[in-house]
C-alpha cells in the first residue's frame, strides 16, 4: 500500500448514468447496484480522466493509502474483459437478421397529424433489429435516415410512440443505465460517420440516469465531426 492520488465516488451524488465509464481507459469503473464503483485500486492511475464527464460532480481525486497502479494488471484485465464480452455471431440468431421493413420513406414531420380513429393502428417499425448492440453501422436503413435513438422504457411510457416518434424514422434502442455506454458511443459514432443522417431525435425518460443517452449521442456527433440537427424528447413516467 502506498499513499497516492486516486478517484473517489460520492455515492449520494452518483445517479448511475455511467458516463464516466467510457472515459476510463483502464476500465477501473463499473456500474454496480446502480452506482459507479471503483473495481480495484490498482486499476486506477489517479489522473482523473473520468472527472469532467460526471454531470453530477460525484467524482473527485483524493489522496489515501491504496494499492499502487499496476499497468500490467490493467492490460490483463482489459484483455479478459474483451474476451468475455458477448459477440454477435453473423447468421447465428434469426432474431438478429437485418431487415429493412420500411414500405417507403415517410416524413416524420407529419407524424403528429391526427388520423382517422381506428381500432388498431399499423406498426410504424421500419427496421430490424432495433437494439443498438445488434445493428450494423452500414445497414441500408441508415442511409439518409431520420434517426431515432430511444431509451428502452420510452415505448412503454409513451402511448402514441409509433405515431409521434417512430413514424418515418429508423430506430435504435438501449438502456444507458444497464448497458455498455462505451459500446453505445462507438456504435453511434460509426453510424453517424458511415451515413448521411438527416437528423437525430433522442427520446429519453425523465429520470436522471436516462439523460446519459442524450450525452452519449451528443458526444458521438462531436466525435463524428458532422453537424447534424439534434432534437431531444423527454417522456414522463405519468402522462
Amino acid at each position: 500500500m502506498v499513499m497516492r492520488k486516486i478517484i473517489h465516488i460520492d455515492e449520494e451524488k452518483c445517479d448511475g448514468c455511467g458516463l464516466c465509464i467510457p472515459n476510463c481507459a483502464e476500465g477501473a469503473l463499473q456500474i454496480i447496484d446502480g452506482k459507479a464503483r471503483l473495481v480495484s485500486d490498482k486499476y486506477c492511475d489517479g489522473l482523473g480522466a473520468c472527472l469532467g464527464h460526471c454531470p453530477r460532480g460525484a467524482i473527485s481525486i483524493i489522496e489515501r493509502e491504496a494499492e499502487a497502479f499496476d499497468e500490467e494488471a490493467v492490460a490483463q484485465y482489459l484483455a479478459r474483459k474483451e474476451k468475455e464480452a458477448p459477440q454477435v455471431q453473423p447468421g447465428g440468431c434469426p432474431g438478429a437478421c437485418l431487415m429493412d421493413l420500411a414500405r417507403e420513406k415517410q416524413d416524420p414531420a407529419a407524424a403528429g397529424e391526427p388520423e382517422e380513429e381506428k381500432k388498431s393502428s399499423p406498426s410504424q417499425l421500419g427496421n430490424w433489429p432495433v437494439q443498438l448492440r445488434l445493428v450494423h453501422p452500414e445497414a441500408s436503413y441508415f442511409a439518409g435516415a431520420h434517426l431515432l435513438v430511444s431509451a428502452d422504457c420510452v415505448p412503454f411510457a409513451h402511448p402514441d410512440f409509433h405515431r409521434d416518434l417512430l413514424k418515418g424514422r429508423t430506430v435504435v434502442v438501449g438502456c444507458p443505465k444497464l448497458d455498455d455506454l462505451e459500446g453505445y458511443l462507438a456504435k453511434l459514432t460509426a453510424i453517424i460517420q458511415a451515413n448521411d443522417l438527416r437528423d437525430i431525435t433522442v427520446a429519453h425518460m425523465e429520470v436522471p440516469c436516462c439523460t446519459g443517452l442524450v450525452r452519449v449521442v451528443q458526444e458521438a456527433i462531436r466525435r463524428s465531426g458532422k453537424d447534424i440537427p439534434l432534437k431531444l424528447v423527454e417522456v414522463k413516467i405519468r402522462r
